[in-house]
């Protein structure tokens, strides 16, 4: 089949979801209005709450939303034909994921930018703010370690690519200063500038391994492990303009346009799809993933169809910088579909290689070599001859991807000869879309962190400005991740992950409803959040289930710290839930819409001091 086929089904659906099925959420059921001033004026502290240019603010919430999910889930999906993830991402995208990142968006900027912790405390109940909050914090450490494993293995003992990548912190903090500083509202020339000097990045690259700096760049799988960490660390304490938004919002046209013109070269190389619509391994015993179809694909691609880390950001960093109410339909829908488009394109790069390159790939030596006489390798010595390295029994996604990406751009007539640069370009562009997610997602690590003690313990802790609780939660949260990073691996990692992230999609989706229960004027508008969440439930507690016997069954310490961490998190998923439907039966016995409990105040603002209330 021609692959021009998924990729015009993808574009055509998700142009019908954001035309339609959002404009109706954002009318009907949510009610946005502009009349509303959000938190940005509201609580404009210069720091946290910054009133951000609609399209600055869509590329750093796509950016820190799409991380590892949408490129690596897909690929590693892949294992079990082309069909199964194709329709995952489509239905789960339109249906589920842009409604839950869209819901937690709105909730959290009527509630002054809070964490989803607190929007579930105040909305639900106390039980399932107290669960909500340990879930979230389990879950973040997992999220932002399994995220990062994909860099390493991508980045390790490859020069080129770490220079790039170190490139962008510099150049992120230049425009950053350029933009918001020395000319404030001068988008165009500070993209154009930073655009470009991203791009020198990665030309310059290669000049880069064969010199003798290429040992300050050749990094061993360790060095990264450590050096992670302390990126995300120095990413949540600095000011969200320096770093985080510039960073984010340069990545975002990297990305974008990265896939635009992925699609382009799709549809001019049009290559067939080489991997069966399913293959042997739906049932079960697969190299890579070794679970059956059901439930393991709608884990194995997190973000690509939902994710619960993107409540972390629309309940993080977005709310707090978006100007009008209105804008949230493009920021959180949009950016959600913009990722499904993603996703689907990365499985498109990873279903035109052979079946047996692909495996041979995504798995370590022993593994593939029980396979290779079904699907044996076809033209792999000579796509590695092409990239200038070795790119068997690589596994994590990554490098699968990148390697289908540059087979699909060096096609192009007269582009052969360049395929070592589209492939540290595809590096590049997989380790910009993870890494935007490690920074905000270790900033919103910091803030749900801060509020958990500042609420039970510590007082003072609770102020997002008081840098001795920045600097402390800050430390804790990349320690924590970075443990598990520096000890794990994909095999160990990514099924936690998985599991993970997708048990924290049923509780927004859970907080979600009850939402749209004291909201919305029909009660049957519910169902937008609870058909999804109720699939979901069963679909990701079995696989938690699942896992925890995989995990018990290593026999080593990090299998058993993996096994307690499901276990716990099953039980306070299912706390939440039991709670929610307690709270929703109440709320169906009532006929009025009751709304929303948003008297607290954010403690270091105060509402109506700053900013416009409606669009001039």
């Amino acid at each position: 089949m021609n692959s021009v086929m998924l990729l015009l089904v993808a574009a055509c659906v998700y142009a019908l979801a954001y035309r339609y099925y959002s404009a109706f959420i954002a009318a009907k059921v949510l009610m946005l209005s502009d009349a509303n001033q959000t938190p940005a004026f509201r609580c404009n502290d210069g720091r946290e709450f910054v009133p951000t240019n609609k399209w600055v603010l869509f590329g750093h919430h796509f950016a820190a939303i799409a991380g590892a999910g949408p490129l690596v889930g897909p690929v590693l999906a892949a294992q079990y034909g082309w069909g199964p993830g194709f329709f995952w991402i489509l239905l789960g995208s339109v249906f589920a994921g842009a409604v839950h990142d869209f819901i937690i968006l709105f909730a959290s900027v009527r509630h002054n930018g809070q964490s989803l912790a607190v929007i579930a405390r105040r909305e639900v109940g106390p039980l399932t703010g107290i669960t909500t909050s340990l879930s979230i914090l389990f879950i973040i450490i997992v999220a932002l370690a399994g995220l990062a494993i994909v860099v390493v293995n991508a980045l390790f003992k490859n020069p080129w690519g770490v220079y790039t990548i170190a490139m962008t912190i510099p150049i992120a903090v230049v425009i950053g200063l350029y933009m918001f500083k020395i000319a404030p509202g001068a988008i165009r020339s500070g993209s154009i500038a930073g655009f470009i000097l991203v791009l020198l990045a990665v030309f310059t690259g290669n000049y880069i391994q064969g010199s003798a700096l290429a040992d300050m760049f050749t990094l061993t799988r360790n060095q990264l492990a450590v050096a992670l960490p302390l990126y995300g660390f120095f990413a949540a304490v600095l000011p969200v303009w320096l770093l985080l938004a510039p960073r984010d919002y340069l990545s975002s046209y990297m990305k974008i346009g990265t896939v635009l013109a992925l699609a382009a070269g799709i549809l001019i190389v049009q290559p067939s799809v080489s991997m069966p619509f399913t293959t042997t391994f739906v049932n079960g015993g697969g190299p890579i993933i070794p679970g059956p179809v059901w439930p393991y694909v709608f884990i194995t691609i997190a973000c690509g169809a939902i994710s619960g880390f993107h409540a972390l950001i629309s309940s993080g960093t977005t709310p707090k910088m978006i100007e009008y109410e209105t804008q949230a339909r493009m920021v959180a829908y949009g950016s959600m579909l913009t990722e499904g488009f993603v996703a689907t394109m990365a499985l498109i790069s990873a279903v035109v290689l052979m079946p047996g390159d692909y495996f041979a790939i995504n798995t370590l030596a022993p593994a593939y070599q029980k396979i290779a006489s079904i699907y044996p390798m076809v033209e792999l010595k000579e796509l590695s001859a092409l990239v200038g390295m070795d790119v068997a029994h690589r596994p994590g996604g990554a490098v699968s991807l990148a390697v289908g990406m540059a087979h699909i751009f060096s096609s192009i007539g007269g582009m052969n000869h360049l395929m070592n640069y589209w492939y540290q370009f595809a590096i590049m562009f997989e380790a910009l879309f993870i890494l935007t997610t490690i920074d905000a997602g270790t900033r919103v690590a910091r803030y749900i962190l801060q509020d958990i003690i500042g609420t039970y313990a510590y007082a003072p802790l609770k102020q997002t400005g008081w840098w001795p609780g920045i600097l402390f939660t800050s430390a804790l949260v990349t320690y924590a991740w970075g443990y598990l990073l520096y000890s794990g691996d994909v095999a160990s990692i990514w099924p936690l992950f998985g599991v993970a992230n997708q048990l924290l999609a049923v509780v927004a989706l859970a907080i979600g409803t009850i939402i749209i229960l004291k909201i919305a004027p029909k009660k049957s508008y519910a169902w937008i959040t609870a058909a999804p969440l109720a699939f979901l439930s069963v679909t990701v507690i079995t696989a938690g289930i699942m896992n925890v016997g995989m995990f018990y069954k290593r026999g080593d310490t990090l299998g058993n710290i993996n096994g307690t961490v499901s276990i716990i998190l099953i039980v306070l998923v299912i706390i939440t839930l039991a709670d929610s439907v307690r709270k929703a039966i109440e709320l169906l016995k009532i006929d009025k819409p009751v709304g929303m409990n948003t008297e607290i105040q954010h403690p270091s603002c105060e509402y109506g001091k700053t900013g416009p209330s409606i669009p001039s």
